[in-house]
């Protein structure tokens, strides 16, 4: 039997910056951009052109997806302005994307309420604004706002908005519960009364999650015929967020009911990417995941000793509805690690790491990795360092140079013209090629300090690190009080456009940051092909 093909679509760069205590930078939503294009989504909602600073910059440089259609949301036309001649509507068409995700109002007591206009008038806002969208070559869509509180008030004057966006071109028109209070059986039979009147492969949902329920309602309108599903990472979103993403995934492609009826643009590969890019967001956004989390936690598939423990050593299948490595994810039993060697085997050749199971420096490189976890280090944001560390221990990477030891000095002082100002300087000794040299930085803040001394002086090998550029600095407090433990994450680029991630964990930033600093270079080394150091005889 043929299957249908479902599309989603990511809403984490709009909707979730909703959230409360969620700010992205515009590197975080390039970021995450690229993570969600990597694993097969249909389109990514970028944000709101002209609505802020950073969706304005964003949208200046999208970047270049190679799956997923970008798409930039905002309003159709005002009241009493044409589509031509609207500010906003505008700023959301002249976006170089493919796409546009317009919302209009498909409530009637909403249209009197916040809009101020007629029903008539409702309409007719989305169905030139639709056209004009259309017209200037963008894939159309709208947000049908408050769609299923609407048809439960007024089922024509709902409907007729969906038509209107039908008729003007709209590829999708995607069903909002917007204030989250709709129920999985209300969803099913409006969404299945509504694709009498509208075809289901032109049907998207968009679920709140106001009842924790926004996941079901959008499984319950997919089996009634919606052929996009809408949703964010992590369900991140306004309120109590959104139909969650990292659930809905899976659970279309590894269930039976969905996956034997439905396709869509994720892989196998792709999906084993989930968890990695689940805890992306959670590092790009400075906080902890969530170790209970449905797939992906990092307790979603962990077993204790006893009846549990002993059942799933003879089939994992007795506690777990699906194997832990579709979803990137790894099973955490106690009597066996042979999972975590598994998943090691496959995360290094991902890499381009080959190595054989049964290689004894594998098992010392997973015990290392073990205990550095133990202490606070995270490698799903820096993968960059998980590759130093495994390089390391299978002693296929040189010392190319030395650091002896560092300063770091933060002065705080009156200047000349009685202006209080905060100064840094940082020393570093290094050795390079069996020759100690000296170097001095200056900078507005004392990593950045250290980073110029680092640098600044390494002999041979500064010319491959003429282009290295730090471009994310994040720190987050693992354990409280003043002697509390410090993870540092680091992302840096050069000018071909590569980007890595390194981390440090220290009781001392100053020395977390050392080691994710310390890493960013020495991976820039071996990426770039620079040669080992030179052994001199003294030595």
């Amino acid at each position: 039997m043929k299957r249908e093909r479902l599309y989603l679509f990511d809403t984490t760069l709009r909707d979730g910056a909703q959230s409360q205590g969620v700010a992205f930078t515009v590197e975080d939503k390039r970021a995450i951009a690229e993570a969600l294009d990597g694993i097969g989504l249909d389109y990514v909602e970028g944000g709101w052109p002209g609505a802020n600073p950073t969706d304005t910059a964003f949208f200046a440089a999208p970047p270049k997806l190679k799956r997923a259609k970008m798409t930039a949301f905002g309003m159709t036309r005002r009241p009493g302005r044409s589509a031509s001649n609207d500010p906003g509507l505008k700023a959301v068409l002249d976006a170089e994307v493919p796409a546009a995700c317009l919302v209009g109002k498909t409530w009637d007591w909403q249209v009197e309420l916040a809009l101020g206009t007629t029903l008539d008038e409702a309409v007719k806002l989305i169905g030139d604004s639709i056209a004009t969208a259309v017209a200037r070559g963008r894939e159309a869509m709208l947000d049908a706002e408050h769609f299923f509180d609407g048809y439960k008030a007024n089922p024509k004057f709902t409907l007729d908005c969906a038509r209107a966006a039908l008729d003007a071109g709209a590829r999708w028109i995607v069903l909002c519960d917007t204030n989250g209070g709709t129920l999985p059986h209300e969803v099913e039979r409006i969404v299945t009364e509504v694709t009498k009147h509208i075809p289901s492969d032109r049907l998207g949902i968009h679920a709140q999650n106001d009842t924790d329920n926004a996941v079901a309602n959008s499984l319950a309108a997919v089996r009634a015929g919606v052929r996009q599903v809408q949703g964010t990472l992590n369900g991140i979103g306004e309120r109590c967020g959104n139909a969650n993403l990292v659930s809905i995934i899976p659970t279309l492609l590894l269930k039976k009911d969905f996956a034997e009826r439905f396709e869509t643009g994720v892989t196998r590969g792709g999906l084993e990417q989930l968890t990695h890019v689940s805890r992306l967001l959670d590092e790009r956004l400075n906080r902890a995941p969530n170790i209970h989390a449905p797939y992906v936690g990092d307790a979603a598939f962990a077993h204790k000793g006893g009846l549990h423990g002993s059942a799933v050593a003879k089939d994992p299948r007795t506690y777990e509805h699906v194997p832990p490595e579709t979803i990137g994810n790894r099973r955490h039993v106690l009597v066996s690690d042979q999972a975590g060697k598994a998943n090691v085997v496959l995360r290094l050749k991902e890499v381009g790491i080959e190595v054989a199971p049964d290689d004894a420096r594998l098992t010392n490189l997973i015990t290392d990795m073990k205990e550095r976890e133990h202490q606070g280090y995270s490698y799903d944001d820096a993968p960059a360092s998980f590759e130093l560390m495994a390089l390391r221990a299978l002693g296929r990477i040189p010392e190319y140079f030395h650091v002896a030891s560092f300063r770091v000095i933060v002065e705080r002082r009156y200047n000349q013209r009685g202006d209080l100002v905060t100064t840094s300087d940082a020393m570093v000794k290094s050795i390079v090629d069996g020759e100690t040299l000296l170097s001095v930085g200056e900078g507005n803040g004392p990593v950045n300090a250290l980073d110029h001394a680092l640098r600044q002086e390494l002999g041979k090998y500064s010319a491959y690190l003429a282009d290295l550029e730090l471009v994310d600095f994040k720190v987050r407090i693992l354990t409280q009080g003043t002697a509390a433990v410090t993870r540092v994450m680091i992302e840096s680029r050069d000018a071909k456009g590569h980007r890595w991630g390194t981390v440090g964990v220290s009781a001392n930033i100053i020395d977390a940051s050392f080691q994710a600093l310390f890493d960013s270079i020495v991976y820039k080394l071996y990426r770039s092909g620079a040669p080992a150091a030179v052994i001199k005889a003294a030595e």
